[in-house]
């Protein structure tokens, strides 16, 4: 039998054994009727991204579960891919271009995509080469990319079914605006970070009413340069009488009107509020309702434009400083309160998001959200955990329309075109060879691209062939699983629910599993500006992947943060270390002969009780991968292999392979039953820690070309020895009472000892005396005798109380006593010099006057340390003479 290396060096085989997987095309899937498909789609990276430990998290789960699917027979599908990230390769390439002395604005919109898709090319594929040092085992002849040609004829199908439908539609709506990137920004791409900055109280007059004022209060005081009302709650008694007149709008001095509306929390702040319907979404409604005027004051740079009259030109700081400094002469500011608050920044070049009104695409969400909320109410969908279902409905319940346009280049453009003689807009597949208004064939097409998350929102149809009726589709789809991140809910989830039920009918997937986010050691979370963020290669070169997969998974439950500590890292990679120890003590004492399955009455009961204990592993760790508990199904794994399998019974076993030679049959049991236990936690183990167990398999079970394809164990009733369980894990409890004591008294392993076990259960004295074989070695027995009383035991023996038994060992079979009285007198001896110390630097006033009194009380605890060790060694000595 080939042997495994001397020491396990993760280096030495990740990338050999990875190779092999891709080369044998185990990751693939095929269309296979005769199998229950299982499939779930790989939330698509950025191709701007580099691997963080969000992504290892995320793709370790999903790799678990695909894993797991492959070896129960199914025909699993991990559908892999990249997405393009409008912004933030848009910003990517123009910095590359800056690089080499270009500038975007001398490029035409075909130039620049030139170069956006060789940047693409160039680096665009190294995250899928990082997910891979991960061990993911994705579908990568299937990989597919947001804007290749079967996904982008997904999109322009989906943008064209919704504007016939009149889903989608252009208007002037509030928009998030990025001043730097000059375009509109999903929800997803703004970042609330909290910030100090200041309310501003302003009077207001009221026209007609010399002297009389409302108070209202702002934290962007330049916006009230677009002002066209101040709304009050209609139930707020302090200003029922002004409903209804005009105000004078401070240093724009225009008139506006009070209106009333339950927008306004009368319990906050003044009770009144200034409403900017160009500049806020809660005021663009607010102004809706009372037909305000829109008055929006920002150019796309966020300088002041015209409507700001003399502050015209000025960005938008530097007109708060000046219409703050007016505000003072005139003696309208009241007072200046610091105030902390979220602000809204776009998350790829930290710029202050302005909302603002702008011309734009939208998608119309109320009735499509109406069927989406319908999939969690029936439970046709899922979260786990399930109160993430709460944010998912509180989302779509409160949805507004979904902003879909982007000012950029990098994207999928809208395929929608204008004539440029009579300005009629068609919606079209193609460009149109004329006009169908004047029949005229200039026509120009829309410059606007779509927002990312359109095209990422229809990731679990297009990247099987829709809208194309292909064979995958009808097998992979619906989905199963999508594995993402809490924080991710709203914008892509969501998004991808009520798409796949608009254009499929059904859901994309049954099951939502969240999981939390991983933070550093400290609890916070990684980020660049903390630079507490760590590499996960870094991670596998110092440890190897198996080693950072079981550390993201152990102890991991749906929907909570983790933490990472590097000593949970080393302890991952303690644990590799234990497997590969122990399956190389096991190979070489199979040596090139494969043992023989036994005849049932070659099996001991302590063979039997670990079959029954790994044939129960199988049932609960399927039950508990089937659940999505994947923290607790290795914790079950990885207890089982360390302390039953490990520190139980090989030791146990090595009895028996010691002997071979003169008992060969016992022997055979012991190492088929080896081979057996460990190749069935190797199965259960695979799906966390894929290399290390393939190595070990492969080379355990030379027949078998690979774990992945190996089948999960199966509860059998074969193996359903509840009776050995029972016995053996009582045995157990004796040895470890044993052990205990033994260690107490630093008894050294080498040294026997006599035993006497007393119970009145005729039962347990009968497990205990025919069972000797089993635990004799492990408590370094020189004699065991199982007793109904205390007849004939010393009188100094030391007891060990277990369950319905107590063990008593005779003293001077545990110490040498001369030795152990030698020894207790030199520690009564430098306990005496201690305690004589301590005494007299308590009892000198000096040190007491002069000490810092942390320094005394340390001294102290000192001192009546001392004197529970001295009576601890007194007694000792005491029970020795």
């Amino acid at each position: 039998m080939k042997e495994l290396a001397k020491t396990y060096d993760p280096k030495g085989i990740e990338d050999r054994l990875y190779q092999k997987w891709e080369d044998n095309k185990y990751f693939h899937a095929e269309v296979d009727r005769s199998k229950k498909p299982f499939t779930i789609v790989m939330p698509p990276p950025n191709i701007t991204g580099q691997l963080h430990m969000g992504h290892a998290l995320d793709n370790t789960m999903q790799d678990i579960l695909i894993r797991y699917k492959r070896m129960q027979g199914y025909s699993a599908l991990w559908q892999p891919g990249t997405d393009h990230a409008a912004i933030a390769t848009e910003v990517k390439v123009i910095n590359s271009l800056k690089e080499k002395g270009i500038n975007k604005a001398d490029l035409t919109r075909d130039e620049f995509l030139k170069y956006a898709w060789d940047w693409k090319e160039e680096y665009g594929g190294r995250i899928v080469k990082q997910l891979k040092k991960m061990g993911s085992s994705a579908d990568w002849e299937r990989e597919r990319f947001t804007m290749d040609e079967g996904c982008s004829e997904a999109v322009k199908e989906v943008f064209i079914r919704l504007f016939d439908k009149g889903y989608i539609y252009k208007g002037s709506r509030i928009i998030n605006w990025c001043p730097v990137c000059k375009t509109s920004i999903s929800d997803a791409e703004v970042e609330h970070v909290e910030q100090t900055g200041h309310f501003w109280h302003i009077k207001y007059p009221i026209i007609g009413e010399e002297g009389r004022f409302v108070e209202i209060a702002t934290t962007r005081p330049e916006t009230m340069l677009g002002d066209t009302a101040v709304a009050v709650n209609p139930d707020d008694e302090r200003y029922t009488d002004i409903i209804g007149k005009k105000l004078l709008l401070p240093i724009v001095n225009r008139e506006i009107p009070v209106i009333a509306d339950p927008y306004v929390d009368k319990e906050f702040g003044t009770g009144c509020v200034k409403i900017t319907p160009a500049h806020d979404p809660n005021d663009f409604e607010v102004g809706k309702r009372h037909n305000l005027a829109e008055i929006n004051i920002l150019n796309d740079d966020a300088t002041i434009n015209a409507n700001g009259g003399i502050y015209e030109g000025m960005d938008r700081y530097e007109a708060r400083k000046a219409i703050v400094a007016k505000l003072d002469e005139l003696g309208l500011l009241v007072k200046v309160v610091e105030h902390v608050h979220n602000v809204g920044t776009h998350d790829r070049c930290k710029t202050t998001v302005e909302p603002m009104i702008k011309p734009q695409w939208f998608v119309k969400m109320e009735e499509m959200a109406k069927p989406a909320i319908d999939a969690l109410q029936s439970g046709r969908l899922k979260f786990v955990p399930e109160s993430f279902g709460k944010t998912y409905m509180h989302w779509l319940e409160g949805i507004r329309d979904w902003c879909i346009s982007r000012q950029l280049w990098w994207g999928h453009r809208i395929p929608a075109y204008y004539c440029e003689e009579c300005g009629e807009m068609v919606v079209s597949r193609d460009m149109p060879e004329k006009c169908p208004k004047c029949g005229c064939s200039h026509l120009k097409q829309d410059e606007d691209t779509l927002d990312t998350w359109f095209s990422s929102a229809l990731w679990p149809f297009s990247t099987l062939g829709w809208p194309n009726k292909t064979e995958e589709l009808d097998y992979f789809y619906p989905t199963d699983v999508l594995v993402t991140g809490y924080d991710i809910i709203f914008f892509w989830v969501i998004r991808m629910v009520f798409s796949a039920l608009e254009q499929t009918g059904t859901e994309p997937f049954h099951t939502v599993l969240i999981h939390g986010l991983v933070r550093d050691s400290q609890g916070r979370k990684m980020s660049k500006s903390l630079g507490n963020g760590i590499d996960p290669l870094e991670v596998i070169d110092k440890y190897g992947a198996d080693a950072l997969r079981l550390t993201l998974i152990t102890g991991n439950a749906p929907g909570n943060d983790m933490r990472f500590y590097w000593e949970r890292v080393e302890s991952s990679r303690n644990f590799a270390n234990k497997v590969w120890n122990a399956s190389r003590f096991i190979m070489m004492n199979l040596g090139d002969e494969q043992p023989t399955k036994p005849e049932a009455a070659d099996l001991l009961p302590v063979d039997r009780w670990i079959l029954s204990k790994v044939n129960t592993l199988a049932k609960d760790v399927t039950e508990n991968m089937d659940k999505y508990e994947l923290g607790i199904a290795v914790q079950k794994v990885y207890d089982f292999i360390w302390e039953e399998f490990c520190d139980w019974y090989i030791e146990i076993a090595k009895v028996r392979l010691y002997k071979k030679e003169e008992d060969p049959k016992a022997a055979n049991a012991a190492l088929w039953v080896l081979k057996t236990v460990l190749a069935n936690a190797l199965k259960m183990l695979h799906p966390y820690m894929p290399f290390i167990t393939e190595e070990i398999f492969c080379t355990l079970c030379p027949e078998e070309e690979t774990i992945m394809l190996a089948p999960w164990p199966e509860y059998t009733e074969e193996w359903n020895f509840a009776k050995e369980e029972a016995d053996v894990e009582t045995i157990k409890v004796l040895v470890k009472g044993i052990r205990n004591i033994r260690s107490e008294m630093n008894v050294p392993p080498s040294r026997k000892a006599k035993y006497f076990i007393v119970s009145p259960d005729a039962d347990l004295c009968e497990l205990f005396a025919s069972h000797k074989d089993i635990y004799s070695q492990l408590i370094s027995a020189s004699e065991i005798d199982v007793q109904a009383d205390k007849a004939g035991i010393p009188e100094d023996a030391v007891s060990v109380v277990i369950p319905n038994a107590v063990v008593y060992i005779p003293l001077e079979e545990l110490v040498d006593m001369a030795k152990e009285r030698e020894r207790l007198e030199k520690e009564k001896a430098k306990l005496a010099k201690e305690l004589a110390r301590s005494n007299g630097m308590l009892n000198n006033e000096k040190f007491l006057s002069k000490a810092p009194q942390a320094k005394v009380d340390e001294e102290k605890a000192k001192l009546e340390k001392y004197k529970q060790m001295m009576e601890d060694v007194e007694n000792r000595l005491a029970q020795l003479k």
